[in-house]
């Protein structure tokens, strides 16, 4: 394991505050079930990797999983990547569990760009889901049947999930910012029976209308029975079924058709088993057709309610907020914490319209304990040179979750500084294929820069070498030698299973290839601070740079870059040159800063002094823009495409396509 670069830690929780967390209680109740269970986390992951059977079962016990759990064996196949087989007795409803209460305490805030603030109560909650859940049974929907959502981050995605689980059916969505190709690519291949849609949305104080895209979607489904509308954009009208008779499917409108209908029965439960499918998921499709990642209802609900009870450490009524669209699989991961009966706080819009502190201003005025966003946001923060701590009471806030793209140690230094210095600053790393994390946050480790805490409870990584050999001490590929609960069931249309294997086991034989490249890193035990094992994520497998056979991660170097406050941000390929692979650095600068020679040997000087002299890009050129997904993330495999002459497939899974214009025909790469 590598060594760390400081053994001081940025923060430790003191005896007290780890004495309170839900991890410190599991470990009192798995060791009344099994005395031989370990208190230190270190050994605790171990004992779970050993013990996948007993230890999963402790999770669905000590969190009072609603449903039947079978009988033992909980684990059949054990050894089978894939063919493992968890739980295979157990009946379940993943929207019984989600709806964990029903009073007059807000289970959803919401806050539009517009500044609108919506409250929906746990009371309000259920009968909403319960309207919505009736209606979609008019509409034919049936267990296993897909309803998709075409959906800002607003309380009806929340209950549009939770009645089409309440069936039995499967949930997918993307976010309305997505264009219309790439909705087609998604939805197309699922073919919903249901489509909840928006009239427009808001972003950067601009309305976006998406109603003739909706129009194009619908006629482009096959088998559809039901629109379903939503007015988010006030200003603009959304057609009635008054006018659309013509159509071979049922328009509602949800507010004055669905939510007015008081006649609804009480919410019911369709009984599932534990690898039932309850969400499709997808790939970024910025290579190819996006791949349809079927998740199951008991290996989401396991899975997230370990790493936000335990690895997060969420309980009842704490107030819980992730920048996030319904594109992103963070949505999802949030969404789960109503079963602890937490309350989620939804944000739509640009982050920093109409001023840059925008979420940190709902942070105060919310009392946000927990508050997640991607690295990226952290980063433009730092750029805008805001102070949060000291502009906004945030006292209520326990801790800063961050994902996306690792988090640079410069930026964890800032957070320190300019957030909050006694907080729990957790970068976590997993993504949509697992629907979750296998390196996350821990309330009792002291966190450590530029580190992610640990690896998850239950997921036994280990970084390899190109053969599928652990490594020790040295960075490698980021695999999963074992089964976990949420692998995915499948990919959609799929029959054979040979799309699923080609993505995941194909490189290293009965093995997970996650596609990450990082390592872990060991810090021995001290009086003051336990033996932990961090992780380091160096950036995409797929993406690491190779001049001289020498493999170098992208967030090596973009961490050195975007220290320097005249860049905004910046994207780093290989390029194949003599019979060589050189690094070419792409960067966007301030808008009142010209990337001339001076700036250029200041970056190359900066890169060399902290990192080695193979990191040093061989061209560094301006552009406008970088681009990037839907959800933030930017494409170096795109990039690399374009500078080798090959075409770039779905630019709608693209935010910004046209940034990729950007990168043709340039004469430096030519030279």
């Amino acid at each position: 394991m590598s060594q760390p670069e400081s053994f001081t830690p940025l923060w430790t929780p003191s005896k007290e505050r780890i004495s309170k967390t839900r991890l410190t209680d599991f470990v009192r109740f798995a060791k009344a079930h099994y005395p031989d269970v370990p208190e230190a986390y270190q050994p605790l992951h171990q004992w779970s990797v050993q013990n996948k059977e007993q230890f999963w079962s402790l999770i669905w016990d000590y969190f009072g999983v609603k449903g039947k759990k079978g009988s033992s064996p909980y684990l059949e196949n054990a050894d089978a990547m894939p063919g493992a087989k968890w739980f295979p007795s157990a009946s379940l409803n993943f929207a019984e569990n989600l709806l964990s209460r029903s009073n007059d305490e807000p289970a959803i805030i919401s806050y539009k760009e517009t500044g609108e603030r919506i409250e929906i109560s746990w009371s309000e909650l259920n009968r909403k889901v319960a309207q919505l859940a009736a209606t979609l049974k008019r509409l034919g929907v049936e267990k296993g049947d897909r309803v998709a959502a075409f959906l800002p981050n607003c309380a009806e995605s929340v209950i549009g999930m939770l009645a089409a689980s309440s069936i039995g059916a499967i949930w997918s969505s993307c976010s309305p910012d997505f264009g219309l190709q790439g909705v087609l690519d998604r939805f197309g291949q699922i073919k919903p029976k249901v489509l909840l849609a928006c009239n427009g949305y808001y972003y950067n104080g601009k309305v976006i209308d998406t109603r003739s895209r909706v129009s194009e979607i619908t006629q482009s489904l096959e088998n559809l029975s039901g629109l379903i509308w939503l007015s988010f954009a006030k200003n603009l009208q959304v057609a009635g079924s008054s006018n659309v008779s013509e159509l071979t499917y049922q328009v509602m409108n949800i507010e004055a058709d669905i939510y007015s209908d008081t006649s609804v029965p009480e919410l019911s439960f369709t009984p599932c088993s534990f690898d039932d499918p309850l969400y499709i998921m997808y790939s970024s499709g910025t290579t190819g057709v996006p791949k349809c990642i079927v998740h199951s209802i008991g290996g989401t609900l396991l899975q997230h309610l370990k790493e936000l009870g335990l690895h997060t450490d969420l309980h009842q009524s704490n107030r819980i907020f992730y920048f996030t669209t319904c594109g992103w699989m963070m949505w999802n991961w949030l969404v789960s914490s109503l079963a602890f009966g937490a309350t989620l706080v939804l944000y739509d819009g640009s982050p920093f319209f109409p001023k840059p502190d925008r979420l940190w201003d709902i942070a105060e005025a919310e009392k946000i304990r927990i508050f997640g966003a991607g690295a990226k946001f952290y980063s433009a923060c730092e750029k805008e040179h805001l102070s949060p701590g000291k502009s906004h009471d945030l006292s209520s806030l326990d801790a800063l979750l961050s994902t996306g793209s690792p988090l640079p140690h410069e930026t964890f230094d800032y957070l320190y500084r300019e957030v909050k210095s006694d907080i729990c600053l957790s970068s976590i790393s997993g993504g949509t294929d697992i629907i979750s994390c296998f390196a996350l946050g821990n309330p009792v480790l002291p966190v450590y820069r530029g580190e992610l805490q640990c690896l998850g409870l239950g997921m036994d990584v280990a970084f390899t070498d190109e053969e599928g050999q652990p490594l020790i001490g040295e960075r490698g590929e980021l695999t999963c030698q074992s089964p976990f609960p949420s692998m995915p069931i499948g990919f959609w249309n799929d029959t054979d299973g040979k799309k699923y294997h080609e993505a995941y086991f194909d490189r290293f034989a009965n093995i997970w290839a996650h596609g990450d490249f990082g390592e872990v890193v060991e810090h021995q035990a001290t009086s003051q601070t336990p033996l932990q094992h961090g992780v380091i994520i160096h950036g995409r497998s797929d993406a690491v740079l190779n001049p001289g056979g020498v493999r170098i991660g992208t967030a090596e170097i973009y961490r050195q870059v975007e220290k320097l406050d005249e860049i905004l941000e910046s994207i780093v390929v290989g390029q194949q040159w003599q019979d060589d692979e050189r690094v070419i650095l792409f960067v966007k600068t301030r808008q009142d800063v010209e990337l001339n020679d001076d700036l250029i040997s200041k970056i190359k000087q900066t890169i060399r002094a902290n990192t080695t002299p193979r990191h040093v890009p061989a061209k560094i050129i301006a552009v406008p823009d970088i681009p990037r997904t839907i959800s933030g993330k930017i494409v170096e495999l795109a990039v690399k495409k374009i500078i080798h002459g090959e075409e770039v497939k779905n630019k709608d899974a693209l935010a910004n396509p046209e940034a990729l214009h950007h990168f043709e025909n340039i004469a430096e790469l030519k030279s």
